[in-house]
């Protein structure tokens, strides 16, 4: 991702997205994508976005009226349908196609990277059911980590790097505060961690700012159930409103400005302060893979952050073009496309970036 940055900074939002979309591959299938073009990228593409549509509460007519569902697909103003088995094709396609590749590895007895599925096949148990169904949930269980993990973590990416743009302060001070704890042509690694409070103060105020999820993932009452008086009959839909819960003024005061100090308290992470971590849903759906993709980000962050200097673009009469700072309607929050300008920090950081893709 660094030398990509390097090579071509205008296109960092693409970048961000490959980034993700190869750990998820690697991590899930043990697959190596391709650094352009790449048909299991493009497919998952696809299928997040009919996913992100689907799911935003009355985005269709047919969420308030169930009947139209068995209109034909050819009338006027169903189109939804028309979408929908074009979504499914895709969605079906980023669960089987990769999956088989593993399976048919394994088969053949092929040396492969390990991963999540490699790992789940070659431990299945007769003894625990049947085979088939096994399969079939190790399957569907590996699509939703790309489902749940690449849209999400890339919206995050992009917040980090439009905050960074509008706010060059905060930048200083995480520059500052890496370029103490890390040796000189050193990039960041995990066991940085505990000496970087203020980089994961950062990453805490992406989540809080402008939560990934904005309305969380819509829930479905099972039974009745009763909150502070108020009666929810089973099989209502329950929408939790995580945006307003980590703009709460009596927990983050101001809560529209970007402020990663309000999660520090003398030089450290302040407990007392509320993590935002229903950022990541809530309850038993509360995101299993929310530890990898706060790894993700933060790793991500620390290594542009050690090697770039991130600013607003200027236009041909050196005049600043500023980000709008607003973000698209869905399911998943992204900010609306944005230019900015990524330069190396110094010669320095260059031959580090260069040093270090080599190695890869």
């Amino acid at each position: 991702m660094l030398r990509r940055l390097l090579d071509q900074p205008d296109d960092f939002a693409k970048h961000l997205r490959d980034l993700t979309g190869t750990i998820i591959m690697s991590v899930t299938y043990g697959i190596d994508v391709l650094p352009e073009n790449d048909p299991y990228i493009a497919i998952a593409e696809t299928a997040m976005h009919g996913m992100s549509e689907a799911t935003i509460p009355g985005r269709f007519l047919v969420d308030f009226i169930p009947l139209l569902k068995y209109v034909p697909a050819w009338m006027p103003g169903v189109d939804f349908q028309r979408k929908a088995k074009a979504w499914r094709d895709c969605t079906m396609q980023l669960v089987e196609n990769p999956f088989a590749v593993v399976q048919q590895k394994l088969a053949k007895g092929e040396a492969m990277e390990p991963s999540f599925v490699s790992y789940c096949l070659g431990n299945m148990d007769s003894s625990g059911g049947d085979i088939d169904v096994q399969q079939r949930i190790i399957r569907d269980t590996a699509a939703s980590l790309y489902e749940a993990g690449s849209d999400t973590t890339v919206s995050a990416l992009n917040t980090f790097v439009l905050a960074m743009v509008c706010h060059p302060e905060v930048q200083r001070k995480a520059q500052t505060e890496l370029d103490r704890v890390l040796p000189p042509g050193h990039l960041p690694d995990f066991s940085d961690e505990q000496a970087l409070p203020y980089l994961s103060a950062i990453i805490k105020e992406v989540l809080r700012w402008q939560p990934v999820v904005p309305l969380a993932v819509p829930h479905y009452a099972t039974n009745d159930d009763t909150y502070n008086n108020y009666h929810i009959p089973a099989g209502s839909t329950v929408i939790g409103n995580a945006w307003a819960m980590l703009h709460d003024e009596s927990i983050y005061p101001d809560p529209d400005t970007f402020n990663p100090d309000r999660f520090m308290k003398d030089g450290k992470l302040n407990p007392d302060i509320r993590d935002p971590s229903m950022a990541f849903g809530f309850g038993r759906r509360f995101c299993p893979g929310r530890h990898m993709a706060i790894s993700s980000i933060w790793i991500a962050a620390a290594s542009i952050l050690t090697t770039f200097h991130l600013s607003k673009a200027v236009d041909n009469d050196g005049r600043v073009i500023e980000p709008s700072q607003e973000y698209l309607s869905g399911l998943i929050a992204h900010p609306l496309p944005f230019k900015c300008m990524i330069r190396p920090r110094s010669t320095e950081a260059v031959s580090l970036i260069c040093s270090a893709a080599a190695v890869v």
